[in-house]
């Protein structure tokens, strides 16, 4: 499958609904208009093609962004890559590929409950000066200890679980992990501006991050959970390192990818098709489609519904905590990032989504009402033939 070229090739031929297209625009640029996030980039696609891509407020369609946790499906897909090649094997303990990794009573921990968070190590910490080099990160590795019971409960890893895949990568294929998702990955899939890990004098195009907003007031918490409550700083200054060109340049593997709106969302066309048969189609199918871990999720209380490192819509009262909005099929799959960004595609409709901002609104419930509205309207997009 040949991509168009994403800056230029939008199509109006491909069974979406103009009117519905035109409401989703809207919302966006009175997203904008309201405030307080400074930027906002969208795209919608379908058939391998794009429907919709277009940015809001100070930027433009040339600006790429960091996409947060939207990341981690990129890297999962090169896990999947390296099952179809025989190199890996989801149900083996981690420490068959990473020796060092067993130290600690870590012997036990899958390949599965990584990339399905249910490995017992949400907050194992990998930082300056120990993320620089491959042998600095496994040492940090065989350091860990476990804050439960592999596979007994899910909680989100927020990034301990990708430097994991990231070593394993390395260890299987002998390649940096950058290299090995660039050349097996984005390269085969044909999106120039994807990328982990940019070089220093590659990356004047890259949105500056910016925190915004207001933590929600007490009524508003109140309202909404019918009791006094008072909320988690979930936007702190540790997510500013984005910023830092050093940082940029390492790209960490659970949430160090930049993008465009226009690639996330062909990135996800390609998952949906299969071009060349980059993945195995059966292995694919099983990662994308099959719910391995429904453990309530201690940060929303709605069943997890992970797959094999995405999140699958699923259907019922919880779709609205999944970020893919109301109006996607139970199949649909994809990721949510910090400050609301999200992208996702619906194998049943063929559509696939984006937004991404460099807005860190204090404000969740607000970033989270964006994202719900957002995805509400890409999704309705279909003009199901009766």
């Amino acid at each position: 499958m040949a991509f168009p070229d994403h800056r230029t090739a939008v199509h109006d031929d491909i069974g979406l609904d103009r009117e519905r297209l035109k409401d989703l625009r809207s919302r966006l640029q009175h997203a904008i208009d309201k405030g307080p996030l400074p930027s906002i980039q969208i795209a919608l696609a379908r058939n391998g093609k794009l429907a919709l891509f277009e940015t809001f407020g100070a930027a433009d369609n040339s600006t790429r962004y960091n996409i947060f946790s939207c990341t981690k499906p990129v890297v999962a897909s090169a896990i999947w890559r390296l099952m179809g090649e025989g190199l890996i094997a989801i149900d083996r303990p981690v420490a068959d590929y990473i020796k060092a990794f067993s130290a600690n009573g870590k012997q036990a921990v899958t390949v599965e409950q990584v990339l399905c968070h249910t490995a017992g190590l949400p907050r194992a910490p990998m930082a300056a000066p120990d993320w620089w080099t491959h042998e600095a990160r496994l040492e940090r590795m065989r350091q860990w200890r476990l804050n439960w019971a592999p596979g007994t409960r899910m909680e989100y890893h927020p990034l301990s679980a990708h430097w994991v895949l990231a070593a394993l990568i390395e260890c299987v294929t002998g390649r940096d992990y950058r290299e090995y998702i660039q050349s097996g990955i984005i390269e085969p899939l044909g999106l120039n501006r994807l990328r982990l890990g940019v070089l220093l004098a590659e990356q004047g195009d890259i949105a500056t991050l910016r925190q915004v907003g207001e933590p929600p007031a007490a009524q508003e918490l109140k309202q909404l959970f019918g009791a006094d409550i008072e909320w988690p700083n979930t936007v702190d200054d540790s997510l500013l390192q984005f910023n830092e060109p050093q940082v940029r340049a390492l790209g960490i593997p659970g949430g160090g990818a930049v993008s465009t709106a226009a690639d996330m969302a062909l990135f996800y066309q390609g998952l949906l098709r299969n071009p060349g048969e980059l993945w195995s189609p059966p292995i694919l199918a099983d990662a994308i489609g099959r719910v391995r871990v429904d453990f309530h999720d201690p940060i929303t209380g709605a069943p997890a519904n992970r797959g094999l490192g995405v999140v699958i819509a699923g259907s019922g009262k919880y779709l609205p905590y999944r970020g893919m909005g109301a109006n996607v099929s139970s199949q649909a799959f994809g990721h949510q990032g910090v400050g609301g960004q999200v992208a996702w595609a619906d194998p049943v409709s063929g559509i696939s989504f984006c937004l991404l901002t460099n807005g860190l609104d204090a404000n969740p419930l607000r970033s989270a009402q964006l994202c719900a509205a957002s995805s509400n309207r890409a999704g309705a997009c279909w003009a199901k033939q009766q």
